[in-house]
């Protein structure tokens, strides 16, 4: 049962998440919370005290930069999807992936999402990362190896996206 590949992308994995760690490390709710712009993706509080990321209808540069908190729902939303499409029988949409409202809380969901992650993909073998059984989302018809890449990609951005709003929060002008 070959594993070579499969080695590689949980090692690329497992550095993407080291980086994000970084980042989520001393995170504050209200640094979440902050908006680096007037305009920009955020959230909102659900009724049952979720954050519910708002959902762009283009992704033109003039929506202005997200919130942390809204890249943390995103990292939650798209985890969580290609988690349950793929290793689940769910089919969640946006609206229904509840994320928590505060810092520490999304850093354990977050946590969570990447041991499952590597749960998941270390079960599996070269052979199934060149299968398409598993593609359902954010492809189709592609090898799984895409998807558990793609993941890899996601989160390093994502990571990378953190960082820099973390730059502008502790560098903004008091208020």
């Amino acid at each position: 049962m070959p594993r070579e590949i499969v080695a590689l992308l949980l090692r690329q994995h497992d550095l993407a998440w080291r980086l994000a760690s970084h980042h989520l490390e001393t995170l504050s709710t209200e640094e979440c919370l902050w908006r680096p712009s007037p305009r920009g993706l955020h959230v909102t509080v659900s009724d049952a005290g979720h954050w519910e990321g708002e959902w762009p209808d283009h992704e033109g540069y003039d929506l202005g930069p997200p919130s942390i908190a809204w890249l943390m729902w995103h990292m939650v939303y798209w985890w969580t999807t290609v988690i349950e499409r793929s290793f689940g029988d769910a089919s969640p949409d946006q609206s229904e992936v509840a994320c928590p409202d505060t810092s520490d809380a999304i850093r354990s969901w977050l946590a969570s999402l990447h041991e499952k992650w590597q749960e998941c993909l270390g079960g599996l073998t070269d052979d199934d990362l060149r299968s398409t059984k598993r593609t359902k989302w954010p492809f189709e018809h592609r090898p799984f190896g895409d998807v558990a890449a793609w993941v890899n990609i996601e989160l390093t951005k994502n990571a990378s996206e953190l960082g820099y709003a973390r730059f502008l929060y502790a560098t903004r002008a008091a208020d």
